[in-house]
C-alpha cells in the first residue's frame, strides 16, 4: 500500500505522514528539500523525491513508477502573490496559478490513471488541500483565489467523473491558519491542529463508498463564517 503526498513541511504534511505511516502506508513525499522536509523524512521513514510541483514530466514519471498499489494521493502545495491588483506582476501570477491549480491537475490526472488500472471496488483516494480562498476571494489576494477556485472546480469535476469508477476525490477547505512550529495563538484553539486535520483526511480515505464526501470544510470552533 502506497501513499503519495505532494508538498512537505513540519505542519499538515508531517501529521499526514505520521498517521498514514501508522496506518501501514509506505509514504512518498514530493518537495524541493530543506530542513523541515528532512526532519519529517527522518521521523517517519518516508521516501523523499526532490521534485518541483510544476515539473509535469517528473510528477507523471514518479506516480507511474511508484511501487505497489497507490491507495491515496494528496496535493498540498499552493503559491501566494499578495498586493493590489494593479501592482501584481503577471509572471508571478502565472507561476502561482501553475503551482496551485495546474500542479493539482497534473497530480490528479496521473494518480487517476494509475488508480483506474487497479483492482477493487474502491481503487484509490485523491485529496486536494484547499482554502477559504476557493470559496470567497479576499482583497489583494487575487492570484490565490484564482488558483484555489480552479482547484476546487477541478476536484468537483473529478469527483463527478471518477466516483462512479471507484476513485474517491475530495477537496478540503482549510478555513483558518494551521498551527506550526509550536506557535501558540492568542485565542485558545485559534489555529487548526495539524494532527486533527490529518485525522479528518484519513476519515475521508476510510469513508464507505455508499457515503462519499466530495468536499469538507474544517475551521476552528472560534472561527467566524
Amino acid at each position: 500500500m502506497t501513499a503519495r503526498i505532494v508538498g512537505a513541511g513540519s505542519g499538515l504534511s508531517a501529521s499526514l505522514l505520521r498517521q498514514l505511516t501508522a496506518a501501514g502506508q509506505e509514504c512518498h513525499i514530493v518537495s524541493r528539500g530543506g530542513a523541515r522536509s528532512a526532519d519529517v523524512v527522518a521521523e517517519t521513514g518516508a521516501t523523499q523525491h526532490l521534485i518541483d510541483a510544476t515539473d509535469t514530466p517528473a510528477i507523471q514519471a514518479l506516480i507511474e513508477g511508484l511501487p505497489g498499489r497507490l491507495d491515496i494521493a494528496i496535493y498540498n502545495p499552493s503559491a501566494r502573490v499578495r498586493g493590489p491588483l494593479i501592482d501584481l506582476n503577471p509572471d508571478d501570477v502565472r507561476h502561482a496559478i501553475e503551482v496551485t491549480a495546474h500542479g493539482a491537475f497534473v497530480m490528479g490526472q496521473a494518480a487517476a490513471k494509475r488508480m483506474l488500472a487497479q483492482e477493487g471496488a474502491v481503487k484509490g483516494t485523491i485529496l486536494f488541500t484547499g482554502a477559504s480562498a476557493g470559496v470567497k476571494g479576499f482583497p489583494k489576494s487575487a492570484p490565490f483565489a484564482m488558483g484555489k477556485f480552479a482547484q476546487r472546480g477541478l476536484a468537483e469535476s473529478m469527483a463527478r467523473e471518477l466516483h462512479p469508477q471507484g476513485i474517491h476525490v475530495a477537496w478540503i477547505n482549510i478555513d483558518g491558519a494551521i498551527a506550526q512550529d509550536g506557535r501558540s495563538p492568542s485565542v485558545p484553539d485559534g489555529h487548526l491542529d495539524p494532527e486533527a486535520i490529518a485525522t479528518a483526511y484519513l476519515g475521508l480515505w476510510r469513508q464507505d463508498r455508499s457515503a462519499w464526501s466530495h468536499e469538507l470544510s474544517l475551521r476552528p470552533w472560534v472561527e467566524t463564517f
